[in-house]
């Protein structure tokens, strides 16, 4: 599956200045910090890391339930490429850095 190319120079020049890692992950791109991910494009739409806390209130500003297959993914929600003016992806992003950085990096 391609990913909007836009999108994610979008998202490259948001994260300037942090230590992300881009991945290639669900047939399209995502975005680690501190060892998480943070955020991820499927198709034209932004896979984002709310957590369990913020699910419901990311689904009351329209976001939509995560799916991949029958699994829907916990603390995750897909947001519609068009919603994703610059004010709504810094949000989106900020909340997704915000709680990977909360977490202790992964060890190999």
């Amino acid at each position: 599956m391609a990913y909007d190319e836009i999108l994610a120079e979008r998202i490259r020049e948001a994260l300037v200045g942090l230590d992300a890692r881009e991945q290639k992950m669900f047939g399209g791109i995502a975005w680690m910090v501190n060892t998480h991910m943070a955020a991820a494009i499927v198709g034209d739409d932004l896979l984002a890391r709310v957590g369990a806390a913020g699910y419901e209130a990311a689904l009351a500003r329209g976001a939509q339930e995560m799916r991949m297959g029958e699994r829907t993914m916990g603390g995750f929600v897909r947001v519609p490429g068009e919603q994703l003016d610059d004010d709504a992806l810094s949000e989106w992003l900020g909340l997704g850095v915000e709680i990977a950085q909360s977490q202790p990096p992964k060890t190999r």
